[in-house]
């Protein structure tokens, strides 16, 4: 499809499993810290064309509980380099008029590196062109367990507890759920991502490593999603009463 043709649907809310950045760096004999760095230098191209295609919520999957077990050495330039973006995207993404939003936990997190999560919060809260969730330190089922233990300290009785209720208790609480997820470098499961919230997302995957992951990759990947025929558990028949 022509890149200047319309798209018939756009995902309200569009999430993407970054992965590959280590492969990326490989692949031309880098270090994989580079792959890291050159991964977060393309979030902001992606993000600007997620602005351009009219998407109004990007979930990002920045770093999992998981991801505390590489070396060390990985691990801490993983944190400089999300200590150094912040410090320099902040003010930009704000006037750019992107909310900034942290899904996950804090724990473990150096408390200088928490006070700037936490600024760049602040200062971006009030913003409303477009919604930016950054998942670090994010574990869907670690993600389940707090809203588990927060209704349970809450004393809501069990009949009370539906699905609206319990998506309430969620990091992603007062936001819809993700309309299409991505995953870069061609891997096809979810890695512990977004495991309520993508019960019914629609799913693609590319070969194609998040570095390079660029606004024609998106295009080909947003073409892919209007394609799809959307049924949320219905037949096409049931379906069709309902639009």
């Amino acid at each position: 499809m022509n890149e200047s043709t319309p798209l018939s649907a756009v995902p309200y809310h569009l999430a993407i499993i970054m992965d590959g950045n280590g492969r990326w760096a490989q692949s031309r004999h880098l270090p994989r810290l580079a792959g890291h760095r050159a991964g977060t230098e393309n979030l902001r191209r992606v993000l600007r064309a997620c602005k351009d295609f009219g998407i109004k919520i990007l979930t990002v999957y920045a770093f999992s509980t998981e991801n505390w077990r590489r070396p060390q050495e990985e691990v801490r330039g993983l944190m400089t380099i999300l200590d150094h973006y912040i410090v320099r995207e902040m003010r930009g993404l704000h006037e750019e008029g992107v909310q900034i939003r942290h899904l996950g936990r804090m724990d473990g997190v150096a408390p200088s590196l928490q006070r700037k999560i936490r600024q760049a919060l602040e200062l971006t809260q009030n913003n409303t062109t477009l919604i930016l969730n950054v998942a670090f330190n994010y574990g869907g089922r670690q993600e389940i367990l707090d809203a588990v233990r927060a209704i349970l300290a809450a004393r809501v009785a069990p009949e009370e507890v539906d699905e609206a209720l319990f998506s309430r208790y969620l990091y992603t609480a007062d936001l819809p759920d993700p309309d299409l997820i991505i995953r870069t470098s061609g891997e096809v499961r979810i890695s512990n991502f977004l495991l309520w919230q993508g019960a019914y997302a629609e799913l693609y995957s590319t070969p194609v490593y998040w570095p390079d992951f660029d606004e024609n990759e998106l295009r080909k990947a947003l073409d892919h999603y209007a394609n799809r025929d959307r049924r949320f558990g219905l037949t096409p028949a049931q379906l069709a009463t309902v639009r």
